[in-house]
């Protein structure tokens, strides 16, 4: 499985995701980068992502997007780049986002850090840590899944690579 491992940090108020690929930085990176293909992992498989506005990954650029879900639900949400160092590091401001695509207040807003590394061998390691603004957020946001949600699209990455040999 893609995922090797996820810590929570009550004290940091962050969770972390830690996963490994058969595959270079650059082809990593481009699964962020590609909304077609970021559509295709991110999210659960009972939640896909569809990216209605993807302007790239430099600072100041904006996504939108919103997922579909079993019974039709479309819940929206927005990333806001911070910091883009390609292939490396990414820096994301992820909230939720209401009918209209606006940005909500009523979810709080958490900071992803991604960090993409060459572990040597063609394997690479990718870390998305999530720092929550309060406890309460964090539990949250926790409640709502997002620890098995995140679990779930990150284990999608394996496929799409296959597709690469």
């Amino acid at each position: 499985m893609t995922v090797t491992g996820v810590r929570k940090d009550i004290e940091a108020l962050t969770m972390t995701a830690d996963t490994e690929f058969e595959a270079t930085p650059e082809r990593v990176w481009q699964l962020w980068a590609d909304p077609r293909q970021l559509e295709r992992w991110w999210g659960p498989p009972t939640y896909p992502a569809t990216f209605d506005k993807h302007d790239g990954l430099f600072p100041g650029s904006r996504m939108a997007y919103h997922m579909t879900g079993p019974e039709g639900d479309t819940p929206r949400s927005w990333w806001e780049v911070v910091e883009a160092d390609p292939p490396r590091r990414l820096v994301i401001r992820d909230g939720f986002a209401d009918a209209e695509g606006n940005p909500s207040d009523e979810l709080p807003v958490t900071l992803m850090r991604v960090s993409i590394d060459d572990i040597g061998g063609g394997r690479t390691k990718m870390s998305i840590e999530s720092t929550f603004p309060s406890l309460e957020g964090m539990e949250q946001l926790l409640g709502f899944g997002m620890e098995e949600g995140l679990t779930q699209a990150l284990g999608q990455i394996d496929a799409i690579l296959a597709e690469d040999r």
